[in-house]
């Protein structure tokens, strides 16, 4: 599963029918193999709207320092 993740990931443009095999041999059924593309798909489309944007990590101290009147 974490390699054809890390290809979809990494190489989509590379991606073969044949990328799905190892999944099946592994037990993976047609819904599961839709859910491990889509959940590497979303945080690759989340990532990169993140990164296009410039949005920078928050930090747990950030989050604990933050109060109701910061929202404003």
């Amino acid at each position: 599963m974490l390699v054809y993740a890390e290809k979809l990931t990494r190489e989509p443009w590379s991606m073969t029918p044949g990328d799905l095999n190892p999944l099946r041999e592994a037990g993976f059924d047609d819904r599961t193999i839709l859910d491990i593309n889509q959940v590497t798909a979303y945080f690759a489309y989340v990532n990169r709207i993140a990164d296009g944007l410039g949005v920078e990590l928050e930090t747990s101290k950030d989050k604990n320092s933050a109060s109701p009147s910061d929202d404003r």
